[in-house]
């Protein structure tokens, strides 16, 4: 029972006390504003006329300044990547967290729309009450101009009404555009209407400058409930008092009002301010010049794109934006970085797979079809290729494929690129890591997807032979749904068809090999690929935890999931968002569902 409370702590630990301080943090959030605005004696006259809608619309309100502050924070990617890439500061737990940046954001977006409907609903109500309770005694406390005015004129003639109809809209197209569908069917309705959010923000500095909410600010001279100087007791409170205790209430002065001083700033412009700072800084350096050096068509639509830039630096597992003018100004698109720079070869490539509009657009680019009628041109012309800008690198959770004993990584189609940089990496020779073994298992629909990097996976394993370590990398291939049995004939791919396999992995006799080979040792399960590969090692992880006691092993797992729909295929790094945790606690195993469109 110890080893299982001490395995969660340490895997599942961190990232449910984040969620918990999250939750426990917009709750008193909630709760204590509230309060505030139900038994503070300067709303008494406010809270009279509003009754329960003034405490929830201003607490709802706080816990939307909140978020609106911390959902900033885990799109700022260059701090995030010097976080990861800090190891005196990022932990292995740490970073582990940061693979949930995406995850943390989205439920700071869903936190806003949700108390944004009971923020609006709650005015809603204010508005009528505004109306209908106009108050004669106090006109300073008034939002509508006389009684019975029409509520929707009181809304689209005050800034804080027709400012909250301005961001709810944009809230609305926000939220529709992010859903899985639209993501998915246009990827360019979800950046064009995300990036509304500069003018969300805009908007929401302005929402608060009306003072529609008044506070009264001379409670000592004018205690809540006093008698006014042409008011009876009669009046006040429907009973009779005598005179002593009639004077004793009665007030010194009116009421006095005054609008609440705009705090919405406060929450925000710190977080807006680093984002903005952050995105300058990204947009000063992916401004440097890329040269494109190379490109590739390979089988399957996937083309090669070999690049250098100045000063740019990367680690094996990190990704990074690619933009590209001539198909749009505005979009970025993140790819996985297949090849990094290093002190021998300066160059940087990518793999893309033209399955979405923008990817085909540049496809075009890149490799145009030949024009028949066209002059043929002298072979020693170069190939004018089009401008394009490198954003990043940012960092993602592959890069930890060295920080264990032993990785197994797990790869569906496209998906292979996260772990095709670590494969380079180990053929170039890096040295100074952990890993002691590999296991690299591939699967694909169609035998010719392997020759993206067949001639990486050769040389890797004829260098590891030569070296006379033969079981330092462990490889298998997976054609699942062939359409007749096919083979590589070429001779120089014999490593791997000696290794391929027909159908789906045996995932339970491959935990099996790999908890019997590495007893008392680190491994860490990377996957990307399509969800059914996920949610199948999702439902046979509890099935395998006596063979994982047995070999005593402490089998960290982390999903890098990635959709096979058409827009993750052609940004590798977008993801589905977490699948419930199903592991069981004695066996160690801690998921990192990772997410980044």
């Amino acid at each position: 029972m110890v080893v299982s409370v001490r395995s969660w702590v340490a895997n599942e630990g961190g990232k449910h006390f984040v969620l918990i301080l999250w939750l426990g943090v917009n709750t008193w959030l909630f709760i204590s504003t509230f309060l505030l605005y139900f038994t503070g004696q300067q709303y008494h006259y406010l809270y009279k006329m509003l009754g329960l809608g003034l405490c929830i619309s201003r607490a709802s309100a706080s816990v939307l300044n909140l978020n609106c502050s911390l959902v900033l924070l885990p799109m700022c990617r260059s701090l995030v990547t010097f976080v990861r890439g800090t190891r005196m500061i990022s932990s292995r737990k740490t970073r582990r967290l940061l693979d949930k940046c995406k995850t943390f954001h989205v439920a700071c977006g869903v936190a806003i729309c949700i108390f944004s409907v009971m923020h609006v609903s709650a005015h809603l109500v204010n508005v009528v009450r505004f109306s209908v309770r106009y108050s004669d005694d106090f006109p300073a406390l008034n939002l509508a101009r006389y009684r019975e005015e029409d509520p929707m004129l009181i809304i689209l003639t005050t800034i804080p009404g027709a400012t909250g109809v301005l961001l709810v809209l944009i809230l609305f197209l926000m939220f529709i555009s992010s859903s899985y569908c639209v993501r998915m069917s246009n990827y360019e309705i979800f950046w064009y209407t995300h990036n509304l959010f500069i003018v969300f923000y805009v908007i929401l500095m302005m929402h608060m400058v009306g003072g529609a909410l008044k506070y009264q600010t001379n409670i000592e001279a004018h205690p809540p409930g006093c008698f006014r100087a042409n008011q009876s007791s009669t009046e006040q409170q429907g009973d009779e008092l005598d005179t002593s205790e009639e004077e004793e209430r009665r007030c010194s002065e009116d009421a006095h009002f005054q609008p609440h001083y705009p705090q919405t700033w406060l929450w925000v412009s710190g977080p807006l301010c680093l984002y903005c700072v952050e995105r300058f800084y990204r947009y000063i350096q992916s401004r440097d010049p890329v040269t494109i050096v190379t490109v590739i068509r390979h089988p399957c639509d996937v083309v090669e794109l070999r690049m250098l830039k100045k000063n740019f630096k990367a680690r094996p597992g990190q990704y990074i934006l690619l933009n590209c003018p001539g198909v749009s100004s505005f979009e970025n698109h993140p790819f996985t970085l297949t090849m990094c720079p290093t002190e021998n070869k300066e160059t940087l490539g990518i793999h893309l797979r033209a399955v979405g509009d923008w990817t085909e657009r540049f496809t075009q680019l890149l490799l145009p079809e030949p024009r028949i009628d066209m002059e043929i041109l002298p072979m020693a012309q170069q190939r004018r290729y089009p401008n394009v800008y490198v954003d990043g690198p940012f960092g993602g959770p592959s890069e930890e494929v060295f920080n264990y004993d032993v990785s197994l990584c797990v790869a569906g189609g496209i998906g292979v690129t996260p772990f095709a940089c670590v494969l380079r990496a180990l053929l170039d020779g890096w040295m100074g890591f952990r890993l002691q073994r590999l296991y690299f298992v591939w699967v694909c629909k169609e035998l010719q997807s392997f020759y993206w990097f067949a001639e990486l996976l050769c040389a890797l394993h004829h260098k590891l032979w030569n070296e006379n370590r033969p079981d330092y990398f462990n490889l298998k291939l997976y054609i699942s749904q062939p359409d007749s049995l096919q083979r590589m004939s070429e001779e120089k791919y014999r490593p791997l068809t000696s290794r391929m396999q027909i159908g789906r992995p045996r995932w339970k006799l491959l935990f099996d090999e790999i908890g019997k080979s590495n007893k008392h040792k680190r491994v860490g399960v990377f996957c990307c690929g399509p969800k059914g590969i996920s949610r199948t090692l999702h439902r046979l992880c509890p099935a395998h935890r006596n063979s994982l006691l047995g070999a005593l092993n402490k089998l960290q797992l982390w999903f890098v999931i990635q959709s096979t729909c058409e827009k993750s295929l052609e940004s590798p790094e977008a993801a589905v968002s977490s699948l419930p945790c199903c592991t069981p606690l004695w066996s160690k195993i801690a998921f990192s569902c990772w997410s980044r469109v």
